[in-house]
């Protein structure tokens, strides 16, 4: 059993980017009925949503390069982690589709902040002759976290809430960022 569990820093980054992309997946299907609930449309949906991308892709290369001068990348991981639960608690704020623009490009800020040293830290920690295998657990992460995360955001949001599933969404990033910072300097 222990050689699917990989090696302690790699099941840390499974877990915890496990967490963040179950939270992200929760609001995915069900974005556009939010955006309705503001008062916009499904036009709104998809600008607030390519703003969202327009953020994230212009920050992520900045975002790339500092994280190459950066020594520790889990510190880079942990702010970006933590930013993105600002970004969803700051969801049950949104009256207006202004102040949900504001959001989504804090949100994509978020997103471009992690991403690049994410991905620099779990490469790090890749096994030369497993790379296709520990890259493989993170492409099945990727997809366990999209199915349970939109049928649960579902559930969530009908039965409690929008304000209940950002909260919990909010939640699952602040346990991330909880677990990374405990984290042992040697183990990353």
């Amino acid at each position: 059993m222990k050689h699917l569990l990989f090696n302690k820093a790699l099941r840390i980054l499974l877990i915890t980017n496990g967490l963040i992309l179950l939270s992200g997946a929760m609001f995915g299907p069900i974005y556009a009925l939010f955006v309705e609930e503001i008062g916009g449309d499904l036009l709104s949906a998809g600008l607030t949503g390519g703003i969202f991308a327009l953020a994230a892709g212009l920050t992520t290369l900045v975002a790339g390069r500092y994280a190459d001068k950066f020594k520790r990348d889990e510190y880079i991981v942990a702010g970006g982690y933590a930013l993105l639960g600002t970004g969803f608690l700051l969801y049950t704020a949104v009256h207006s589709l202004l102040f949900l623009f504001a959001v989504q490009i804090l949100i994509g800020f978020a997103e471009a902040m992690y991403s690049p040293a994410f991905d620099a830290l779990y490469s790090r920690h890749i096994t030369k002759k497993k790379a296709g295998r520990e890259w493989g657990a993170w492409e099945s992460m990727n997809y366990f976290s999209a199915a349970l995360g939109a049928a649960l955001g579902g559930v969530v949001a009908s039965f409690l809430g929008f304000s209940a599933l950002f909260v919990m969404m909010a939640s699952l990033c602040f346990i991330s960022v909880f677990i990374i910072l405990r984290v042992p300097k040697r183990v990353f």
